[in-house]
């Protein structure tokens, strides 16, 4: 890390599931520009970035189907979706931005074994584009994707099945997130949560102040070494050094 690296190790058992999209990367810019492209060419040209924060956390299935009512577009949900996910793919892979800190603290935790996962909103196909275009990949190869489970966050089920994959309990998860319906699915999900708000406006909302650690500033604020530490010190008694 960017100071001195620490000697004490997350203990044995304790796991990291990681959002991706405001948490891992910016993204939210990308996912801006496509849904402004995919409304606007179903004839809706005032879509702004206010209108954008509305949806942050919300997975890409859920948007179109609400944008499908409010904008009355006539396109299936189904066509909506895979539209959308075409513009951002495109964007995607033209380029998007890992935050400084949160590639250091993934960097660190790989190095010490803790075991992750990266549960997202996205599609796999975008999951996937965004981890090998910042290189991620290498660090981050458990992956679950909103249309791998029943339900999206608010509801736990990205969590739960992420926990499933890694072979850990829930109550040995720690969850990084961005946004409050992200927060608020940690919680459901019985798991501690990180908070790092997106939009540092929105850090007083209820799911935000029921994270076990916030930092409200967002990723201005966010620290790998704040994070580390947080978990060697907090993590719940009963588990061995690595």
């Amino acid at each position: 890390m960017s100071s001195q690296t620490p000697s004490a190790a997350v203990p044995a058992g304790t796991a990291v599931v990681l959002d991706l999209d405001g948490t891992l990367v910016d993204s939210e810019p990308n996912y801006f520009e496509a849904g402004r492209r995919l409304l606007a060419r179903h004839g809706v040209t005032d879509f702004d970035w206010a209108d954008h924060e509305r949806y942050v956390g919300i997975s890409t299935a859920e948007t179109v189907a609400i944008w499908r009512t409010k904008y009355g577009l006539d396109a299936t949900p189904e066509e909506l979706l895979t539209e959308k996910n075409a513009y951002y793919l495109e964007l995607a892979r033209a380029g998007t931005r890992a935050y400084p800190q949160m590639r250091e603290f993934v960097t660190e935790l790989h190095a010490r074994g803790v075991p992750m996962a990266v549960a997202s909103g996205s599609s796999r196909a975008a999951i996937e584009a965004i981890l090998q275009g910042t290189g991620l990949d290498a660090y981050l190869t458990v992956l679950v994707s909103a249309e791998e489970v029943e339900h999206g966050k608010p509801e736990p089920d990205v969590f739960l099945e992420a926990a499933r994959r890694l072979g850990v309990a829930p109550e040995a998860c720690v969850v990084i997130e961005d946004a409050a319906p992200g927060a608020a699915a940690a919680r459901a999900a019985g798991m501690r949560c990180i908070a790092v708000p997106y939009v540092p406006e929105t850090a007083d909302a209820p799911a935000f102040a029921a994270a076990d650690l916030l930092f409200p500033g967002g990723q201005q604020e966010f620290t790998a070494r704040a994070a580390y530490d947080w978990l060697v010190r907090t993590a719940p008694a009963g588990g061995a050094g690595s």
